[in-house]
């Protein structure tokens, strides 16, 4: 079995990586992890915070 780490991603970013890194993590299409983020963006509020405390903790490829 493959050990699967999460990085940001270098390929698919459009800011620091983290959306695109999430998106390898679990194999999935990086825009449907966009678009999901800018849901909870926008009615939880707290999206924002969380992207940017990601991209502090979640290591770079």
């Amino acid at each position: 079995m493959k050990d699967k780490k999460l990085y940001r991603s270098r390929e698919n970013r459009m800011l620091a990586g983290v959306c695109g890194g999430i998106a390898e993590y679990l194999e999935l299409d990086p825009t449907v992890i966009r678009l999901i983020w800018v849901i909870l963006c926008a009615f939880a509020g707290s999206g924002v915070f969380a992207y940017i405390v990601a991209s502090i903790i979640i290591p770079e490829e």
